[in-house]
């Protein structure tokens, strides 16, 4: 631990990795035979670059695994072959000690474990890159899920960051211009929230209180007194994933019917109250199981540590993007980009030529209000070469992860039910998004603060 917490495990891991990719270079530099072959040989070799480099962060965990996850995010920087290794990063890891965890907790707590639980699992429900989870018993009799964050996070972070910080500024050196230090910024926000519990526990009453209004869906409630900056105890559900259909089915429980909770609750979140839960993937949304389920469903949504508050500004430009997108109009669109620093200062002529040809082909779908999810995930698609083709684009992090929340809620409703009219259940929050004045905001009476 002390290595890594100096930087020595970063620095002789990247190390390894700069002479295997360096290794790789020489032995594909010149590859000989017809174009075809040749093409062949250097899309393998960008293959295999990317492999070794996933491996390298798999095995450095914690922020480089986060810092993989990020990348796979970026459609405008990460080579296309790259994103799905990328995105193949999982938080799943082998679970730390319990006497480690016990230390954390009763540090942080501050008082002895059962002096604060009637019972702790010591074995872990799941294991990821900043935290396990714990069930465990409150005093009261309340089950509760325990979220603890590994203690030799914080004593790396200073160093991780560091080696990282250095790896974009060489990547911006040697490969197509972008911002390093900008996008080295959104990242290391984005990690210092996460690390914070208290963040996220504000952020889940907040969103709780904003869907209080949607019977169908559930926020654990957050346990202040059990809580902490690096501990986060909510109250755990028996609840079933939204994926599982042998087991939805057997409590009678038909995919098409959690379609409209799920859709409704995403669409409040992104086009009204403005603050979202940003980490959109099946491990993260559940039917609970209960009495009644078969006859209404209700949706739990958990880890609420990648949520996002858009800042006005971003919501007036996404507003003004959707109204040139209605509008076909390529040079507003376009002019929203310039507003926002998206592209730099030799790359308006290329990514005004992507913009036309982009809304060039869709020309022919109708006006975007009236799409149906394959004509939205068309446009995501159309959007996704945009920013791989074009250089000197580089987005907000914060749009991207609005982009991808809203494209996961197409995609999961068409595997969930095919026949489901997403558009239709989305129109009335993004009509009233629509309607909103410049810097105007409406729905989200929580609070959480900076989220």
């Amino acid at each position: 631990m002390t290595a890594r917490a100096w930087g020595l495990t970063q620095a002789w891991s990247l190390a390894r990795l700069g002479f295997s990719l360096a290794w790789l270079w020489l032995r594909t530099a010149r590859p000989g035979g017809t174009e075809a072959q040749r093409c062949k040989v250097r899309r393998k070799r960008r293959e295999e670059a990317s492999r070794l480099v996933v491996a390298t962060l798999g095995r450095l965990k914690g922020v480089f695994v986060k810092a993989g996850q990020f990348a796979a995010l970026r459609l405008d920087l990460v080579p296309p072959e790259a994103q799905a290794l990328l995105a193949s990063l999982r938080d799943r890891v082998p679970p730390r000690p319990p006497e480690e965890i016990r230390a954390v907790l009763e540090a942080e707590l501050g008082a002895p474990l059962a002096g604060r639980f009637r019972d702790f699992s010591a074995e872990p429900i799941g294991a990821a890159s900043i935290a396990q989870v714990h069930r465990a018993t409150l005093l009261d009799g309340t089950p509760v899920a325990v979220k603890v964050q590994y203690a030799w996070l914080a004593r790396s972070l200073r160093a991780d960051l560091f080696w990282l910080r250095r790896v974009l500024r060489l990547l911006a050196g040697r490969r197509r211009r972008f911002d390093a230090e900008r996008l080295f910024r959104e990242f290391a926000r984005g990690m210092a929230e996460e690390l914070d519990f208290e963040r996220e526990a504000s952020s889940a009453r907040a969103i709780a209180e904003n869907l209080a209004s949607e019977p169908q869906i559930l926020v654990p409630e957050v346990h202040a007194g059990h809580s902490t900056r690096r501990v986060l105890t909510m109250t755990f559900h028996p609840c079933i994933p939204v994926l599982d259909r042998e087991r939805l089915s057997a409590r009678g429980i038909a995919p098409a019917q959690i379609v409209a909770p799920i859709a409704r609750a995403y669409s409040r979140q992104v086009f009204v109250d403005g603050l979202f839960h940003a980490d959109p993937h099946p491990g993260n949304l559940f039917v609970v199981d209960e009495p009644g389920a078969a006859e209404r469903p209700r949706i739990l949504f958990v880890d609420f540590g990648l949520s996002r508050r858009l800042d006005p500004e971003l919501r007036d430009e996404i507003r003004r993007a959707l109204y040139a997108l209605m509008q076909r109009d390529s040079e507003a669109f376009l002019g929203g980009m310039e507003r926002m620093g998206m592209i730099a200062a030799d790359g308006r002529e290329a990514a005004a030529g992507a913009i036309r040809t982009m809304f060039e082909r869709l020309s022919g779908v109708g006006a975007p209000l009236g799409l149906g999810s394959e004509q939205v995930l068309s446009l995501k698609d159309e959007a996704k070469a945009l920013l791989q083709e074009t250089p000197g684009v580089q987005l907000p992090n914060d749009l991207l992860l609005y982009a991808r929340t809203m494209t996961y809620l197409f995609s999961l409703a068409r595997e969930l039910d095919p026949e489901a009219d997403v558009m239709k259940l989305c129109l009335p929050q993004l009509l009233r998004f629509l309607a909103q004045p410049p810097g105007g905001s409406s729905g989200g009476t929580g609070d959480a603060s900076d989220a």
